[in-house]
């Protein structure tokens, strides 16, 4: 059974901290080096929920993708959420490890793990790493799919594809523009917006787009846009995560048991339809 270092420098390997944006937080948040890690749960966000359900299966380590502290910070008292997180795995025995960005420009990385659940073929990153001779690392993901489908028909299949969400999927563009040719960034993109015009795909596969850089990036007749939920485009890295971990056991004869969480940690719980196509906005009270 290896011990908590041990597994640690594997997922340095893995996705080494200083390819992370320097703004960025990962590595080790909480953790004996000298405990022995038998269990290994997996989850996006290290939130009181998922604190749990590693405490629960047993397991010695949590590996999530979202940082729990991405500034500082000068109390880990329980009675705010996060200090009651870090008490909740420090009390079982838990450590928390993070990588994040560092996750992102990989290879493969998150968005290799997005394009795969949803069917593409990854040509290229999207905006390369200088760094990588080879040209395979970086932010975002150029892919295609095999033949070209209407963007209904592929923000249907995008919504088939990941994780089931309150936000679902929706799309901006012609639903019958043909989409063969996709730029994909797990987590949210419209920072990458330049690279994607750049690229000159048919669409954009990203999340959490705001009103303003959207609607930019269709007046200036780009891409056709799709987005899903944040959690839900980066979910698919934990199983990929857990792949990449198994075959490093696998290799030392660790003997690892590593879980990927089903549980939604995305924050959005409900949807409601809007009103009927064409309705117009309407106001009460008297008018001005």
């Amino acid at each position: 059974m290896p011990a908590l270092s041990d597994v640690i420098a594997a997922l340095d390997a893995l996705w080494p901290p200083e390819r992370a944006e320097q703004w960025d937080a990962v590595g080790t948040v909480c953790g004996d080096p000298d405990a022995p890690v038998e269990r290994v749960l997996i989850a996006v966000d290290p939130v009181q929920e998922t604190a749990e359900e590693a405490v629960e299966l047993g397991a010695q380590l949590l590996l999530t993708h979202h940082p729990l502290y991405l500034r500082g910070t000068t109390t880990v008292f329980a009675g705010t959420f996060k200090g009651r997180v870090v008490h909740t795995l420090v009390r079982a025995g838990v450590a928390l490890h993070v990588a994040h960005t560092n996750a992102d420009r990989a290879d493969p990385g998150v968005s290799d793990a997005l394009a795969g659940a949803v069917g593409l073929r990854t040509t290229g990153p999207l905006v390369p790493d200088p760094t990588d001779p080879a040209g395979r690392r970086g932010l975002g993901r150029i892919c295609e799919l095999d033949a070209p489908e209407p963007l209904a028909r592929f923000a249907r299949r995008v919504a088939d594809a990941l994780p089931a969400t309150a936000q679902g999927v929706r799309a901006a563009g012609d639903p019958d523009r043909p989409v063969r040719t996709v730029a994909v960034c797990g987590g949210s993109g419209d920072s990458l917006f330049d690279a994607v015009r750049a690229a000159g795909v048919d669409a954009y596969l990203t999340a959490d787009l705001r009103h303003h850089p959207a609607s930019e990036a269709v007046q200036h007749g780009g891409p056709a846009l799709v987005d899903a939920a944040h959690w839900a485009t980066e979910w698919p890295w934990c199983e990929q995560a857990a792949a990449q971990l198994d075959a490093v056991s696998q290799r030392h004869g660790w003997g690892l048991r590593v879980h990927v969480s089903r549980t939604v940690t995305d924050p959005w719980t409900t949807h409601a339809a809007s009103g009927p196509a064409g309705a117009a906005p309407t106001t009460t009270g008297a008018p001005n």
